[in-house]
């Protein structure tokens, strides 16, 4: 078996994934913290320290950790999520170590100079100006704080220019002290890698981290639901839906993805034949199912004119409501066959392996095989699928947010208020 694990003495997880047809290996540290683990004084924190690893060590300036990773033609990048801050690099297979020095570097031994720390909260004000010139940006911000009212996971990754403002250096140094820690630490790596040498370079250059987990978040409240209209002169309306979704671990996870994907998951989904192909109401519609530790989030994306748009949230409603009763074989193979497809895929990209296998030790405490994956997903069924879009449409009441100008858009939200539970509830006796 080419996937490897080990757990070192500080509780840091690596785990590689020998692809020997590979002369480039993709690597990176997850740590399982993210947007989720801020206080209210620490909104945006998350986001800023990613910023902040490749802005200079006690080591490296800015520039040489850039260029030592380009001098020898690779590249690196970072992300955060509600979830998860990751730091990642992809080189050609004699670099790894160096890669991993680098990585380690930036965590290990941030310099966080007031005058970089300065530039680059100016850069995230920029970053935040420019979502807020994006609808679709704007909407889904509006949605997630009608979702989880007053919790970190309502608010957004970036941070506000408020709070940007009261960060120093001691509160990333703290933040980064208390969150980082090795329990809470995988270090992936897929390609051409060896993984008693990938763990020999974890050990002494990641050894600086603590042995204790850090704290866990606040147990995450999907809200009351509702409706919200933001009113901005624009072009087009874009409306969104969100229901209560699963977590990771729910065993229903792959039924309810199976319904996610039939319903809004591609061109061939029922939305979309229905209200572009069919309707010519929109451009863009979509569905999709984020699953988190302890909750899930099902949201429904669409734009479009803001005189069609009570017609489009009426279509909507009822093709989601029409749904549950009426999935065919066909739908479920042809949504199966996607899911596997889009799986296998990601094993012949090693940058998607690596973030796969980490996701997978923060999620379930280990890699899952391949072999696992496809037979839960062979595992749903036309009922499982069934049961599960029922309990979806049960399980709370629809968030509904439309972000636009014209009378309409109150109109659209009302019918998408017709998404009830007394109706789903109805299906399940």
């Amino acid at each position: 078996m080419s996937v490897e694990i080990s757990k070192l003495a500080s509780g840091l997880t690596v785990v590689t994934d020998k692809m020997p047809h590979l002369e480039t290996a993709a690597l990176g540290v997850w740590a399982g913290v993210g947007g989720r683990d801020e206080k209210p004084n620490e909104h945006g924190i998350s986001h800023l320290l990613e910023h902040m690893a490749f802005k200079g060590t006690t080591t490296r300036t800015s520039r040489e950790i850039v260029e030592e990773i380009e001098a020898v033609g690779g590249d690196l990048n970072a992300g955060t999520s509600t979830e998860t801050t990751s730091y990642y690099a992809r080189v050609l297979k004699a670099d790894v170590p160096l890669a991993l020095d680098v990585l380690a570097d930036i965590l290990a031994n941030p310099a966080f100079e007031p005058d970089e720390l300065e530039r680059e909260k100016n850069v995230i004000v920029q970053e935040i100006g420019a979502a807020q010139d994006t609808p679709d940006d704007v909407v889904f911000e509006h949605l997630n704080e009608l979702c989880y009212p007053d919790q970190p996971m309502g608010r957004s990754l970036l941070g506000t220019a408020k709070t940007l403002r009261g960060f120093n250096r001691d509160m990333l140094r703290g933040y980064l002290s208390t969150h980082y820690r090795g329990p809470d630490m995988v270090v992936a790596a897929a390609g051409a890698v060896d993984h008693s040498r990938v763990v020999a370079e974890v050990e002494k250059r990641f050894a600086s981290f603590e042995a204790t987990p850090g704290p866990k978040p606040q147990s995450a409240q999907f809200g009351k639901g509702g409706a919200k209209v933001v009113h901005r002169e624009l072009e087009q309306a874009h409306l969104t839906l969100a229901l209560e979704g699963v977590p990771q671990t729910d065993p229903s996870l792959f039924s309810l993805q199976v319904f996610t994907n039939i319903l809004g998951g591609g061109m061939s989904s029922r939305l979309f034949q229905e209200v572009r192909e069919k309707r010519g109401l929109c451009y863009s519609i979509y569905t999709f199912h984020a699953p988190y530790t302890d909750t899930g989030f099902f949201g429904l994306y669409t734009g479009t004119d803001p005189a069609d748009a009570p017609e489009m949230m009426e279509v909507v409603v009822d093709v989601m409501n029409d749904s549950v009763e009426t999935l065919a074989e066909a739908e479920i193979a042809r949504a199966k066959a996607q899911m596997k497809a889009g799986l296998l895929m990601a094993l012949e990209s090693c940058s998607s392996r690596a973030e796969q296998l980490a996701r997978h030790v923060l999620a379930y405490g280990r890699p899952q095989t391949v072999q696992e994956l496809v037979a839960r997903i062979d595992a749903v069924s036309v009922e499982s699928t069934r049961d599960a879009a029922r309990a979806l449409l049960s399980r709370s009441r629809p968030a509904v947010v439309a972000l636009g100008s014209g009378r309409g858009l109150d109109t659209a939200v009302s019918f998408a208020e017709g998404l009830t539970r007394a109706r789903a509830k109805a299906r399940l006796h």
